[in-house]
C-alpha cells in the first residue's frame, strides 16, 4: 500500500483537475492494543477481506453525487502492530460530498467486508 503513489495515480487521471477539490485517505493499521475495556496489549491480528464486496461497496461509493473517484486496498492474512491494513481513498469535489461519503466508505467495509481476529500477548 502506497498512499503517495495511489494519491499520484489518480492525480494523473484526465479530469482529475475538473472534478477534484478535495482528497480525503483512510490508512488503517494494527494497533499494539486491543479495544476492549482493559486495552490488552495485541501481537498481531488475523484479516480476512472479502474483496468481492469491497469492489462492491466501491462501486457504490464512486457513484454517488460529487465523488469522482473512490480507491480500496485491503490486506489479508496475519499482520502485527503496524502493518496496513486498510487504505481508502476519496477525491470529489467538495468536503460536504467527500467526507460522508469516505465515512460510510468505511464503516461499510469494516462492517460488511472485514472479519479480524486479535492475537493477544
Amino acid at each position: 500500500m502506497d498512499i503517495n503513489k495511489a494519491i499520484a495515480d489518480l492525480k494523473s487521471e484526465p479530469g482529475f483537475a475538473d472534478n477534484v477539490g478535495m482528497i480525503l485517505v483512510h490508512n488503517g493499521v494494527v494497533r499494539g492494543w486491543s479495544r476492549s475495556s482493559d486495552h490488552a496489549a495485541v501481537t498481531g491480528i488475523e484479516i480476512a477481506a472479502d474483496l468481492d464486496k469491497v469492489e462492491e461497496i466501491r462501486k457504490e461509493i464512486e457513484a454517488r453525487e460529487g465523488v469522482w473517484r473512490a480507491v480500496a486496498q485491503a490486506n489479508s492474512g496475519r499482520m502485527k502492530p503496524g502493518d496496513d491494513v486498510l487504505l481508502l481513498i476519496v477525491a470529489g469535489d467538495i468536503r460536504e460530498n467527500v467526507k460522508p461519503a469516505l465515512a460510510d466508505f468505511l464503516d461499510r467495509v469494516k462492517a460488511e467486508a472485514f472479519t479480524k481476529r486479535e492475537i493477544l500477548a
